[in-house]
């Protein structure tokens, strides 16, 4: 008789590294190319908007003038939290909080409002997909006042959700070049193909489990440091480093002593994240806007020698982490930001998956004992 063993000899890869496990529409990656529905981030990136990105994500198709303005409505009227939203949410711990934590829970929370939360028909579920890509930066804004001591501040409805973003957080009108960078920092995260979190949502929603418990899901997938935290940790190791001249040398010291530097290589991309070409740009730029341009000539120096003593090339982290902090941004939700983009992505993922799903329920490879009989424990 054939053992597991050999049954399923070679079937399993470690992460389930080039394993297909689904098939899918939404993005794909081919080499150093990404692509959302069969436009290049690089096109999406110059020319389109996160709203109409999300659109795009969803109905598999780039909107056409009067479908985007309804789209940008209906995401403006869902925007803004209720009184009572605010004060339940705002009871919430803050302190010593994991703010991916607190948004989880706050997520999971908004479905108790949600008179669609357990609904089963598109047409309601579309509804909840709305209220969670509209209400997600608002999360993430109140969060970082809240626990600042800082009062709510209401998003205005004539504007999009990266201007709002700001707004909300710092209390105060963003330029619109900052707002038109960050709207292309969504963009650029909105979707990757089958990543750990949309794995994650994925799963969940083949049980057939609603969208909130879903897309919870998938940020607790995302607020692990090996998926959605290295932004951050860039940016932490790149203020330990201080200097330009100090990067040079702790560059080379890390290497020298097998030290991990955060922000390189990737389980797909070998040939470079065509992500981290756009972000570079923009880090040079803003950087250089915000008198601190040091922390791009530090970060390309590192990239410099990553590639040519390792051969490695940055990821989307990398650079992004310079982005946000030129944009004053508090470096602990760079991590959450992500959740704010990669929502529309998780849920073109669960509508994908709803449409012609099957339970997932995969086998392990046994590597375990066999033939053991129980015995009474004097005798063990």
């Amino acid at each position: 008789m054939a053992t597991q063993v050999e049954v399923y000899a070679g079937a399993v890869d470690k992460g389930l590294e080039g394993v297909v496990a689904c098939t899918t529409g939404i993005s794909s990656i081919v080499d150093a190319t990404l692509m959302y529905r069969g436009y290049t981030i690089e096109d999406l990136s110059a020319h389109s908007n996160f709203e109409e990105t999300s659109f795009l994500l969803w109905e598999d198709r780039l909107p056409k003038e009067g479908d985007l303005n309804a789209f940008r409505k209906e995401l403006a009227e869902n925007m803004a939290l209720t009184p009572e939203q605010v004060k339940q949410l705002k009871a919430l711990p803050t302190k010593g909080v994991h703010p991916m934590a607190w948004l989880r829970t706050a997520v999971s929370m908004l479905a108790l409002w949600d008179a669609d939360a357990q609904a089963t028909d598109p047409a309601a579920q579309r509804r909840v997909a709305i209220r969670l890509v509209a209400k997600m930066g608002t999360l993430v804004a109140l969060f970082d006042r809240n626990r600042n001591g800082k009062d709510y501040v209401a998003p205005k409805p004539d504007k999009s959700i990266g201007w709002n973003f700001l707004y909300m957080l710092k209390g105060e009108e963003p330029n619109a070049e900052m707002a038109k960078d960050f709207d292309t920092c969504l963009i650029l995260h909105a979707d990757h193909e089958l990543n750990c979190s949309a794995f994650a949502a994925r799963v969940t929603a083949s049980s057939l489990s609603d969208i909130y418990s879903a897309v919870t899901s998938a940020i607790s997938a995302l607020k692990g440091p090996l998926h959605g935290g290295a932004n951050e940790q860039v940016m932490l190791m790149l203020k330990k480093i201080g200097s330009m001249d100090a990067a040079r040398t702790w560059i080379k010291e890390a290497l020298a002593g097998k030290q991990k530097v955060m922000g390189f290589g990737h389980r797909v991309y070998k040939n470079g994240d065509p992500r981290a070409k756009v972000l570079a740009q923009l880090s040079q730029k803003l950087t250089a806007k915000s008198g601190e341009g040091h922390w791009y000539e530090m970060s390309k120096e590192i990239d410099d020698v990553m590639q040519k003593e390792k051969g490695l090339l940055p990821n989307v982290d990398f650079y992004s982490a310079t982005v946000y902090y030129a944009m004053g941004i508090p470096i602990d939700i760079y991590t959450p930001i992500f959740a704010v983009s990669r929502v529309s992505g998780w849920l073109a993922h669960i509508f994908e998956q709803y449409s012609k799903n099957r339970i997932y329920r995969p086998r392990g490879e046994w590597i375990g004992k066999e033939g053991l009989k129980w015995v009474p424990p004097a005798q063990r």
